[in-house]
């Protein structure tokens, strides 16, 4: 069997609802056959106190070298400045981007629609077959 390609993906997410990072992060490390880098950086980890501009630039750094974003499409991403900068940072390299219905969620903002090569729902199957499909 050929070695497994190590997917390096940035997760966008606000730290005020980071339950569905943690979800996702699981449903990846536990996903069978499947090797990948999380480049994103969680609220434990915080980088502390940062300007706009110095915040931006460390996004900038970690989603530069991925080979996919992925966005949890919760409606909090209308309300988050910060996921819709990702977004642009991610569309700047041409990154692809995969968005994730959370479950049970009736409205999908369209930003986010708009941005995704592909909307997937929130099954492991069908989030690592998107990433497999779209990555880099």
């Amino acid at each position: 069997m050929p070695p497994l390609k190590t997917y390096d993906l940035f997760i966008s997410h606000a730290w005020s609802y980071n339950e569905d990072y943690y979800r996702l992060v699981n449903l990846l490390n536990g996903a069978s056959n499947f090797k990948w880098r999380n480049y994103s950086v969680p609220e434990h980890d915080s980088f502390g106190k940062l300007t706009e501009k110095q915040l931006l630039a460390e996004l900038d750094g970690q989603i530069k070298p991925v080979n996919a974003v992925l966005i949890v499409a919760g409606m909090y991403v209308n309300h988050s400045n910060w996921i819709l900068k990702e977004i642009e940072i991610a569309q700047s390299y041409g990154k692809p981007i995969i968005g994730l219905k959370p479950r049970g969620a009736q409205v999908i903002p369209k930003v986010v629609q708009d941005a995704a090569k592909e909307m997937v729902g929130w099954t492991t199957e069908s989030i690592v077959e998107a990433i497999r499909k779209h990555a880099l």
